[in-house]
């Protein structure tokens, strides 16, 4: 493979395109300053005006979410697993109806395996511009979002309607629901039930790993943070692995499946027979599958990195609460 052929595929964090209007409560007062990012995979953006970076997907989506302080993200739900960790910032996660289930605090590299099926919203809670890295299980990433109805009506109340056929219509814009198109249903009290109300001491243990046990465990070799064996153990169709200093073979690699290099923390150096690029904190990377190759950190200091492989496990829920 050519350096310029690799370099198609790495997204670089400087060069990540945001969009203001990617979901339902996209002009909600306390949510109307967040941006999507859509990496690799077509995400679950509701809006037109998303740019895709990556269009092929590995069995699963990579996104990301930055916001202001103070800024959230409305309660959703998801068919298949999301995974996030925390680029910068410090971050809020929430969960439940209503989102009073449960909450959990979350540091720069921390990572969160929200189970699937529950209401989840997040905020930023530090003092600057925030960036959490998103793992979306499936190709299609599970076929949308499904929101709370509380937030379906709030988003009608500031202008923007959900179709039934998923995309948005903003009256601001004067965009109306074209003929034959329903808005989309609330869901009913019934319907409600099944979605499950975890306490945080339910999910903490279970779904969360911290930037510095994960350290510590791959000062070795790499961690297995989810997957069968994982610390969080799930099969969500993707395994994410932990990668430092210490634990980065320098032998060449390769995977069957197509991998994604996501750096955290220092500049990483990959090579392969044909050329090298450097990786560094924010930047994603889709390696082919059946390609040898090797990571390893380029400079001194701290150095660590996420890397996510697809499994054959279903993408739908797999997890028990």
């Amino acid at each position: 493979m050519t350096p310029q052929k690799m370099e198609a595929r790495i997204v670089r964090y400087g060069e990540l395109r945001p969009c203001k209007t990617a979901f339902i409560d996209a002009h909600t007062p306390g949510s109307d300053q967040k941006e999507n990012f859509t990496i690799i995979g077509g995400g679950v953006s509701e809006s037109a005006d998303q740019h895709v970076h990556i269009v092929d997907t590995p069995g699963f989506n990579i996104g990301a979410a930055g916001q202001p302080p103070h800024c959230r993200n409305s309660l959703h739900s998801h068919r298949t697993a999301e995974v996030f960790f925390v680029l910068k910032g410090r971050w809020r996660f929430f969960w439940g109806r209503w989102g009073t289930a449960g909450e959990v605090v979350l540091e720069e590299g921390d990572i969160f395996n929200i189970p699937t099926g529950i209401f989840r919203g997040f905020e930023n809670i530090g003092t600057d511009y925030g960036m959490i890295m998103a793992i979306l299980g499936g190709d299609d990433a599970g076929g949308g979002v499904i929101w709370a109805p509380q937030v379906i009506e709030d988003a009608r109340d500031h202008g923007l309607v959900l179709g039934e056929n998923g995309k948005l219509y903003d009256s601001k814009q004067g965009q109306h629901l074209p003929e034959g198109v329903a808005p989309m249903p609330l869901l009913t009290e019934e319907q409600l039930t099944a979605y499950p109300e975890p306490t945080t001491a339910d999910v903490i243990p279970n779904y969360v790993a911290r930037y510095w046990d994960l350290v510590a465990l791959a000062d070795c070799q790499p961690a297995c943070v989810i997957g069968e064996t994982g610390l969080l153990r799930d099969r969500p169709g993707f395994e994410v692995s932990f990668l430092t200093r210490g634990s980065a073979p320098e032998t060449p690699q390769s995977h069957d499946r197509a991998s994604v290099l996501m750096p955290l923390r220092g500049h990483w150096r990959l090579t392969w027979e044909g050329g090298d690029a450097t990786l560094n904190p924010g930047d994603t990377c889709l390696v082919p599958e059946n390609l040898p190759h090797a990571v390893v950190p380029a400079m001194t200091g701290e150095a660590s990195l996420y890397r996510v492989i697809g499994t054959e496990d279903p993408a739908g829920p797999t997890v028990k609460l």
